[in-house]
């Protein structure tokens, strides 16, 4: 019979798994669909549409969609992405067939283990992908995007969208270079035109007003330097100055975000689904212990919160094989075996990592080893 102490999960952590339960595979709506995200904050307001479903995404952009559908999204009349494949978590990263094949090719981190996240790291850098995302932070009510909030695209923003598409000069096109993306001069580039006939505050505010010609500011008469004078029903060529910078300011444009920006946005999104994929994962054991006179094979297995364990791929290492050392490492089975070889005081640090079905990104687990 083999000895081996194990620290089981603590209360704290089952509650973290509880939680995250809600986020579970995409199921339940109440039918037969799923539900996907589109980024992990939310993403409110995007007309979506599968090839049974349509709607509008919600404040945490939950789509419904049947598995093996593809899905589109737009913003309004102005076509965004389609033909993604719906699945549980959809980012921006996945907005074409060429990122989406190039997120499925992992790289290979110091440890040599497969990771996920410096693949994203580089489609990052892609320019299209940048073009889309700048455009959407800025179509956001807010003029930024805070950490660990979402992307809010009122209905207000849409309908001043869909009257200004059919004046622009041209379609917008994402796949672009960023300089004609973002042109301000000598004509302002379709995205920007789009962005300046918006306005993002309520209806009736001063700043969704036209701003005075510079004629009306030359023929008005110039206020009296003396308060007393001043006649409040009067607007006075400085106060039309004045008020046609406010207007003019509160113009958005391309400038107004960058692309690191949007690097920096998206970055967080991505970390964000990570986490919650790897919290629906852990191991049986997280500590264990044996006398160093053990020979047996040892095995750790990946378990999964509120559902069968599906894995796609499964590795392991050991940081001090010279303590100990791994047999396997079996997919099917999401089970590692292990074996002690080294003497009483040593130790190790088993590295389980594996990508779970239905996902490229990859999953790290840790298990301590101690050799009594």
């Amino acid at each position: 019979m083999r000895s081996v102490h194990r620290i089981r999960l603590s209360f704290a952590l089952l509650s973290v798994f509880a939680f995250t339960g809600c986020l579970d595979d995409g199921g339940g709506s109440g039918d037969d669909t799923s539900t996907g995200r589109l980024n992990f904050n939310g993403f409110n307001g995007l007309t979506y549409r599968t090839a049974s479903q349509t709607g509008t995404t919600n404040a945490a952009g939950e789509f419904s969609y049947y598995p093996g559908e593809t899905v589109e999204f737009r913003v309004g009349d102005l076509p965004l992405i389609s033909g993604v494949p719906a699945k549980q978590y959809i980012t921006l990263l996945e907005y074409s067939g060429s990122t989406r094949a190039a997120l499925a090719v992992p790289t290979v981190d110091e440890l040599g283990l497969s990771t996920h996240t410096q693949t994203e790291q580089q489609v990052l850098e892609n320019a299209t992908l940048m073009n889309l995302t700048r455009f959407l932070m800025l179509l956001n009510w807010k003029e930024n995007v805070p950490d660990g909030e979402g992307i809010d695209i009122r209905e207000r923003v849409i309908k001043q969208l869909n009257a200004a598409l059919p004046n622009l000069t041209n379609p917008i096109d994402f796949t672009v270079s960023e300089a004609e993306f973002t042109a301000t001069a000598p004509t302002p580039s379709p995205a920007n035109q789009l962005l300046a006939a918006i306005c993002f505050y309520p209806e009736d505010d001063e700043l969704c007003e036209e701003p005075p010609t510079q004629a009306e500011i030359d023929n008005a008469p110039p206020r009296p330097d003396d308060a007393d004078d001043r006649d409040p029903d009067i607007e006075y060529s400085e106060d039309l100055k004045a008020k046609k910078e406010r207007i003019e300011n509160s113009v958005r444009s391309l400038e107004d975000t960058s692309a690191e920006d949007a690097q920096i946005y998206l970055t967080r999104e991505l970390k964000a689904i990570t986490t919650a994929v790897a919290n629906r994962y852990f191991l049986d054991d997280d500590v264990a212990s044996y006398p160093a006179s053990d020979a047996e094979i040892k095995e750790v297995a990946v378990r999964k919160i509120g559902g069968e364990i599906a894995l796609a791929e499964l590795e392991a290492i050991s940081t001090r094989p010279q303590d100990v050392q791994v047999n396997s490492a079996d997919w099917q089975s999401a089970e590692v075996e292990y074996f002690l070889a080294g003497p009483s005081g040593g130790e190790s640090e088993l590295l389980t990592n594996f990508r779970p079905e239905g996902t490229y990104r990859w999953v790290r687990k840790p298990l301590r080893v101690l050799i009594r």
